[in-house]
């Protein structure tokens, strides 16, 4: 396309020059009348002019196209990466313009693409490499290493550093991010020097979680020694705008080979240690252990089976009765889950509720829960048992408002009275909830559902909080009453609780009640509603409803 426009341009001024020659030539020879002798001899001087225009200017097409061949061809090498080789010196002799705009072209394509891999490969807040560019690296130095030679992972994970992001907001936090990471690269550099083993592998992974791989230590020990060194440095006040911050770290370690060869079983051994560590108390480091890898596989195992019983249908209900203290009425019942374990037998609560949250399972076990107390509601309504059920709300659903709608609309599907319905919320959840989760409680409220705060007197309460939620029952929990029938001091904290109960609206209920006299002493300082042991186990639905119908008023004496 360019070398047929040029041989174009070359073609039309031969011929435009030979024009102006046979013009010039006529009128030169112009004697009053034009012949063709005269025009014969006005050609000469054209053909030869546009003759030797023509190769004059084929000469130029000839090297300005041998030019343009050439930087067609160092553009393809371009294409495929290659910005370093020399632009040919030809295509600058011929052609300067062209030369220069493709050298400011490879420069600006080069320097694009150092900050695509900067941004891809390096976390921009603290300049070390990103969980990709970790991972990679890692496992090539893991390929490389011989088979005998020690290597340490570091898990890191900050402490108190929410709390900065929080307060001081996240500029600052970023701020203290890369602060944190040029002492863990101080770290690094000194026990290069100290031990002369290679430069660590440092990575942010994501938040505040950052990683240290070494590799050919001198021995176990020294894995130690760099964790408190790392310790030692973060748990150094910090200066973020003339204020000392000061936070700390949890350290998991793990060692190749004694914990994996490979990047993702040292990961794992890493960051079990480190949460074994934050589980003591933070601020400390802990090595990888047998009994930490005998945990892990529980805590698998168990998900695997929570995964089972999900899919199987394993879980059950048993309820256990709440009753009046004026007169032994069964006021509710609260719906306790259960586990059918296959080969465990009936499991409580606690032996998994927590890795449920955990893994984020709870979310289903409690959609089974909510569908199986608004059947429940419905079937004993039909059946003419008017009997309240508590429901026990996990953290996981109280954070999604959605949760509750979900609610809202099975006990409309079932068809079951909303007043017959009563959720349960721990004190330290209710302080938390968000203005959402209020709104769709207040729904559930306004349909008729009772809301009730549970284990009151374990957490922090701000009595302005408790007063402005929707709660119609407070629970005290078990710590409140253990000793009311054995010491007055105990008595007298339980009374003044149950009196603040009072104070806000709301009536009182006591857990746990174990002996008949704990029972009388509640009675006779004012609570409402007692439940525990003492009144009755939680039972099977048939069992329970047995229970109900034959003693519907002598549950405290019996």
């Amino acid at each position: 396309m360019k070398g047929a426009s040029l041989k174009s341009r070359a073609v039309a001024f031969a011929l435009s020059a030979g024009l102006v020659a046979f013009v010039l030539a006529l009128a030169a020879t112009y004697d009053g009348h034009f012949d063709r002798a005269s025009i014969g001899r006005a050609l000469i001087p054209a053909v030869v002019c546009a003759t030797m225009c023509w190769a004059s200017a084929r000469r130029a097409v000839a090297g300005t196209a041998a030019a343009i061949d050439q930087a067609i061809g160092r553009l393809a090498e371009a294409g495929q990466g290659d910005l370093v080789s020399p632009i040919p010196t030809e295509i600058g002799e011929s052609v300067p313009q062209l030369s220069h705009a493709m050298s400011l072209l490879f420069e600006q394509i080069g320097a694009n693409l150092d900050s695509v891999h900067r941004l891809a490969m390096f976390d921009p807040v603290t300049g070390l490499a990103n969980r990709t560019n970790f991972r990679r690296s890692c496992e090539r130095l893991l390929i490389d290493m011989p088979p005998g030679n020690l290597g340490a992972l570091l898990f890191i994970d900050l402490d108190r550093f929410k709390i900065v992001n929080d307060t001081m907001g996240h500029a600052m936090g970023d701020m203290l991010l890369g602060m944190v990471a040029n002492r863990l690269r101080a770290v690094g550099d000194r026990v290069v020097a100290e031990l002369g083993v290679p430069p660590p592998l440092i990575g942010r992974l994501a938040g505040d979680e950052f990683t240290m791989f070494f590799q050919d230590l001198p021995d176990r020990v020294a894995a130690g020694r760099i964790a408190s060194g790392v310790l030692f440095a973060i748990n150094e006040p910090f200066e973020l705008v003339g204020t000392d911050v000061e936070i700390g770290a949890s350290i998991g370690i793990a060692l190749r080979p004694d914990h994996g060869t490979t990047l993702t079983e040292l990961m794992r051994a890493a960051d079990a240690a480190m949460y074994h560590a934050k589980a003591r108390g933070r601020g400390r480091a802990e090595h990888f252990s047998e009994s930490l890898a005998a945990e892990i596989a529980d805590r698998s195992q168990l998900e695997s089976d929570l995964r089972d019983a999900v899919v199987r249908n394993q879980f059950m209900l048993v309820y256990q009765p709440q009753v009046a203290c004026s007169d032994g009425r069964i006021v509710a019942a609260e719906a306790l889950l259960r586990w059918r374990h296959p080969r465990l037998g009936l499991k409580l609560p606690g032996t998994f509720i927590k890795r449920a949250e955990e893994t984020g399972l709870i979310v289903e076990i409690g959609e089974w829960v909510v569908e199986t107390v608004a059947d429940t509601i419905a079937r004993w309504s039909r059946m003419g048992i008017e009997q309240r059920l508590a429901v026990n709300i996990s953290p996981r659903q109280l954070d999604h408002a959605q949760f509750f709608r979900r609610l809202r609309d099975a006990m409309r599907v079932a068809n079951a009275p909303a007043r017959l319905l009563e959720l349960e919320i721990t004190e330290t959840m209710a302080m938390h909830c968000s203005e959402e989760v209020i709104e769709a409680i207040t729904a559930l409220r306004a349909d008729g559902a009772t809301i009730a705060i549970d284990d009151f007197g374990t957490g922090y309460s701000n009595l302005a909080r408790l007063r402005d939620l929707p709660v119609d029952r407070v629970k005290l929990d078990r710590s409140l009453i253990e000793f009311v029938a054995d010491k007055a001091q105990a008595r007298t904290i339980a009374q003044a609780v149950i009196g603040l109960i009072h104070g806000l609206g709301c009536e009182a209920v006591a857990e746990g009640i174990e002996s008949a006299a704990q029972a009388e002493v509640l009675r006779i300082i004012g609570c409402d509603i007692i439940q525990g042991y003492a009144i009755a186990q939680p039972m099977a639905e048939e069992e329970f409803i047995a229970w109900a119908r034959e003693k519907p008023r002598q549950a405290i004496a019996g």
